[in-house]
């Protein structure tokens, strides 16, 4: 079996608590997509974006998370959500399977700075194979914004990226090219989704690996149920997309080196001279 039935949940949120919400829906999902395999939400839609609902993982949301993906026998990527760990907070997302146990939490390496102010950065791509279909990574809002973080869960063999998102603001035109471009380059599956309501503006969208757009929502609530079929991932990477690019067997073979990449790199006074990542002020 190569094909996976993933229900992304583009919910009307508001500020606060929306976990009983979130409890609502994915039943109500599931009663009406019983097929559905997994189950994806956006990103700080349990809580929206205050940092004072940070908790440890596990904790009480993290099982209620977990009691919800065994009721219903389904994965479950809940979104993200703050988490206080060691006197830090981290945006993480927790991957629970059907048998409601927490197989892996990733930490959102790219915290959207300076607005997310107080956040850590991660330090660890994630990946989680699902027996008899395959290889799963996942990466949060900003982190797509920076092409690092996908090819490096690509290299590790991942053929769908989990990418759950939180964006009210004027660039989410810019962030739908992303995702596409995330596809392309990395001729993977990207499925990406946002917030609607007043925790963002909607619009996720589900790109394929030859680019091709497989669905983008509108602004208000939505639900839309995909199958994937990660075949069509294997067959982009080894004949090419659309028969033509190779991308990351060019990737593999050119061996390059690139200096800022490099543990030793020095500092660049190019990127230095770029200034403090602050806040923009009002021209004078």
């Amino acid at each position: 079996m190569s094909k996976i039935s993933i229900a992304g949940l583009q919910l009307a949120l508001p500020y606060g608590d929306n976990r009983d919400t979130i409890e609502r829906e994915i039943a109500s999902t599931m009663a009406r997509f019983p097929w559905v395999n997994m189950v994806m939400l956006a990103e700080l839609a349990a809580f929206g974006p205050e940092t004072r609902f940070a908790e440890a993982m596990p904790g009480e949301s993290e099982r209620r998370f977990q009691a919800l993906a065994r009721q219903h026998g389904i994965w479950l990527i809940p979104g993200s959500s703050y988490e206080l760990s060691d006197g830090k907070i981290f945006n993480t997302t927790p991957v629970i399977n059907p048998d409601g146990e927490v197989i892996a939490r990733y930490r959102k390496m790219y915290p959207f700075r300076p607005y997310e102010a107080g956040v850590e950065g991660g330090r660890e791509p994630v990946v989680f194979d699902i027996p008899g279909v395959g290889r799963f990574g996942v990466s949060i809002c900003y982190d797509g914004w920076f092409p690092e973080t996908t090819r490096a869960m690509v290299c590790d063999g991942a053929e769908v990226i989990l990418h759950p998102t939180m964006t009210g603001t004027i660039d989410r035109e810019e962030e739908l090219v992303i995702a596409r471009a995330n596809a392309i380059m990395n001729q993977c599956y990207f499925f990406d989704v946002n917030n609607a309501g007043r925790l963002g503006n909607g619009k996720s969208i589900v790109a394929g690996p030859n680019g091709e757009v497989l669905h983008q929502a509108g602004q208000e609530q939505e639900i839309f149920p995909l199958t994937l079929d990660l075949n069509v991932v294997r067959d982009a990477r080894e004949n090419g997309i659309k028969g033509l690019g190779q991308v990351l067997k060019s990737f593999r073979d050119a061996r390059m080196d690139f200096p800022c990449y490099a543990a030793d790199a020095p500092a660049s006074p190019y990127l230095d001279a770029l200034g403090p990542l602050e806040l923009r002020s009002r021209a004078k």
